[in-house]
């Protein structure tokens, strides 16, 4: 999946407002990742089959980039 990277941001805003004393944030933030991955793994399900398969591993973004990061 090449949104996946928001998971990644989403446990960095996490990790430091764990660390920094905010939380209720990070509460907030712990459940806004797993809406966030809920998300994306029903966007991943909806994309037709072409898309995930043949396009994906050459590269190939159909939504317009050019490029599957």
């Amino acid at each position: 999946m090449q949104n996946d990277w928001i998971l990644d941001v989403l446990t960095d805003l996490s990790t430091f407002a764990h660390q920094n004393g905010f939380g209720v944030l990070a509460e907030q933030i712990d459940d806004t990742r797993l809406v966030a991955a809920a998300e994306l793994a029903t966007e991943e399900e909806q994309r037709p089959n072409y898309e995930r398969t043949t396009a994906s591993a050459a590269g190939y973004d159909p939504r317009g980039s050019g490029r599957c990061l």
